[in-house]
């Protein structure tokens, strides 16, 4: 998207009011106020960080628990942010669990490869055991951009409620079962043709739209 000349900042806060569009939309405040967000130490936490500003502002009570927390100058400002609306910030991921309404997983995103390192495989198990219906922002934590969960191990019993894909679905969507929404109301036609994908039509305000298993609008 940096073609579009788009910052990295401004994708990511883009990102991160579709995130919490789709919350309000699958898990209205009436079901519950208290959000986890399980953040990652890359550009999907960055997402999260951001939904979870936005989620504050519009009257949840989210919970951030960021292990890995970055260096990087954006991802502290975003923590501040949070810090600075009083939201708070924890280390204990099952205790937090337990008292939450609702997950959101932005933990890994779409360049996610490899093993699944630590504190994450039992945040990932917790998260694919709750009751507390989850959110997963680009991709379902561990699962591979292409072929889904993984066939063994952490994540292979991982499948969240609702998914967000950002820009545009990835491969891995054929394995999703839940409802599925795409944010990505910043592409431009050229992008779209250049990659040969359809953008939804977004209604109104919308910075999402719900798509069904064969991605017709729904």
């Amino acid at each position: 998207m940096s073609t579009g000349a788009f910052s990295i900042d401004q994708l990511m806060e883009l990102a991160g009011l579709s995130v919490s569009q789709v919350v309000y939309r699958v898990h209205p405040i009436n079901k519950g106020r208290r959000v986890l967000v399980a953040v990652g130490p890359g550009n999907n936490g960055g997402d999260g960080l951001v939904a979870a500003r936005h989620l504050r502002h519009y009257g949840y009570q989210p919970t951030i628990y960021y292990p890995k927390r970055s260096k990087n100058e954006l991802y502290q400002r975003l923590a501040k942010q949070l810090e600075d609306l009083d939201v708070p910030f924890v280390d204990d991921f099952p205790k937090a669990l337990s008292s939450a309404d609702h997950v959101v997983d932005a933990i890994f995103g779409f360049s996610f490869s490899g093993e699944v390192r630590e504190p994450f495989p039992a945040v990932i198990n917790a998260m694919a055991e709750t009751q507390v219906s989850v959110t997963s922002v680009d991709a379902p934590s561990s699962w591979d951009i292409e072929e889904g969960p993984p066939k063994s191990g952490v994540g292979s019993n991982f499948h969240p409620n609702f998914l967000i894909s950002l820009t545009a679905p990835k491969p891995l969507v054929k394995h999703f079962k839940g409802r599925h929404f795409i944010g990505g109301r910043f592409v431009t036609p050229a992008i779209a043709a250049k990659y040969d994908f359809d953008v939804p039509e977004y209604e109104g305000l919308d910075q999402v739209v719900e798509v069904g298993p064969s991605g017709q609008k729904l």
